[in-house]
C-alpha cells in the first residue's frame, strides 16, 4: 500500500525512538466499578499491538482514555510523545480512530461521508484513494443507511484513514461481522501494518489477535495479566495441544490430579461439565485418556482436539473461558 503523503514517515527527529503509545499506572472507576486498575503498557512505533480480553475487561475504557475521549482518574498517557492536556489539537491531526460503534449519517453517500471527514484535516489522503483502499469504489454513491455491516465497518476505517494518521486505534473492528467481512477487514489491517503505521487493536477474538498483532496484552479486570508475542504466549503454556471432552458422571469420580497423572497430560480443568486438558503429545494423551475412561466405565460423549491458542492462555491464567466475560 502506498500513500501520496506518507505521514507515518514524517515524524520529526525529536520523535525518533519514542514509543507510539506509553501508559503508566492507568486507573478509571465508574462508581463502585473499577474499569481500569493500574494498567501499564507500551506500544512501539510501527507495531500492531493487540489489547485482548473478554467483554468488560476494561479494553474499551483504556483505549478511549488513550484516544483522549475519556479522562482517567490516575496515571500517565503519552501518545506519539505528547499528552492530551498539552497537545490535543496536534494529536487529533496525527491519529485515526475507529470506535466500537461508529454512528454515521444514514442519508449521506459513501463519498460524501469520506469527503466530510477529509475536511477535518489540513492535509491527508485523497477521497478517491481512501475509498479505493477500503474497496468501496462500487458503493461510492450509495447511502450509508443502505450499506451492509461489513461495508459500514470499512467506511468507518476509511474515515479513520483519510487524515493519513501515524497511529490508528481500532476498537473491536470486526465484532458482529460475518466471516467474509472479517477477512476483508483483516486484509486491510494487514496492509496498514505493512505501511509502517502504528496500530492499537482491541478484540475478544483470539484468532484475530494471532493473525494481526506483533504483540498482545491480555487484560482481565482492568489489569494486564500477560504480555508478549502471540507465539511466545502460546509457547508459555508448555503444551502444544488442547483436548476437550465431555463424559457424563466424570466430575463425580475423576479429579484434575488423576487426569494430570496420565501419560502426556500436563494440566486438566473442569468447566461447565466439560474437561479441558493441556497435552504435550496427542498420540500419548488421547489413548491414555480413553483407557482411563474405559477402566472407570465412563462413557465418552464428545472429544475435540486443537492446537493451543491465545484463548487457551487466557483459560490457563484465569480458569475462565473468554465468553464467560
Amino acid at each position: 500500500m502506498t500513500s501520496t503523503t506518507p505521514r507515518a514517515a514524517l515524524a520529526t527527529s525529536a520523535d525518533a525512538g519514542r514509543p507510539a503509545l506509553r501508559v503508566v499506572g492507568l486507573r478509571k472507576r465508574y462508581g463502585d466499578v473499577v474499569a481500569v486498575d493500574g494498567l501499564d503498557l507500551t506500544v512501539a512505533s510501527g507495531e500492531c499491538f493487540g489489547l485482548l480480553g473478554p467483554n468488560g475487561a476494561g479494553k474499551t475504557t483504556t483505549i478511549e482514555i488513550c484516544e483522549g475521549l475519556t479522562a482517567s482518574d490516575e496515571g500517565t498517557v503519552e501518545v506519539l510523545g505528547r499528552r492530551w492536556t498539552d497537545d490535543e489539537h496536534a494529536l487529533r491531526q496525527r491519529l485515526g480512530i475507529q470506535l466500537q460503534e461508529t454512528q454515521l449519517a444514514d442519508k449521506l453517500t459513501v463519498e460524501e461521508t469520506v469527503r466530510l471527514f477529509r475536511s477535518f484535516y489540513p492535509r491527508g489522503r485523497s477521497v478517491d484513494e481512501v475509498i479505493d483502499l477500503v474497496q468501496l469504489g462500487e458503493k461510492r454513491g450509495a447511502r450509508v443507511g443502505k450499506l451492509s455491516g461489513g461495508q459500514k465497518q470499512r467506511l468507518a476505517l476509511a474515515c479513520a484513514m483519510v487524515g493519513d494518521p501515524e497511529l490508528i486505534f481500532l476498537d473491536e473492528p470486526t465484532t458482529g461481522l460475518d466471516p467474509q467481512s472479517r477477512r476483508q477487514l483483516w486484509d486491510l489491517i494487514i496492509e496498514l501494518r505493512a505501511s509502517g503505521r502504528s496500530i492499537v487493536l482491541t478484540t475478544h477474538y483470539m484468532d484475530e489477535a494471532e493473525k494481526l498483532c506483533d504483540r498482545v496484552a491480555i487484560v482481565d479486570h482492568g489489569r494486564v495479566i500477560a504480555l508478549g508475542t502471540p507465539r511466545a504466549l502460546i509457547a508459555s503454556l508448555g503444551a502444544e495441544h488442547v483436548v476437550e471432552f465431555t463424559s457424563p458422571g466424570s466430575a463425580e469420580v475423576l479429579g484434575a490430579e488423576e487426569l494430570e497423572a496420565l501419560d502426556g497430560i500436563q494440566s486438566a480443568r473442569l468447566h461447565n461439565e466439560e474437561w479441558s486438558l493441556e497435552v504435550t503429545e496427542l498420540a500419548r494423551a488421547v489413548p491414555a485418556l480413553l483407557r482411563e475412561l474405559a477402566r472407570r466405565g465412563l462413557p465418552l460423549e464428545e472429544l475435540v482436539t486443537h492446537s493451543a491458542t491465545l484463548e487457551d492462555v487466557f483459560v490457563s491464567l484465569t480458569g475462565r473461558q473468554l465468553r464467560d466475560g
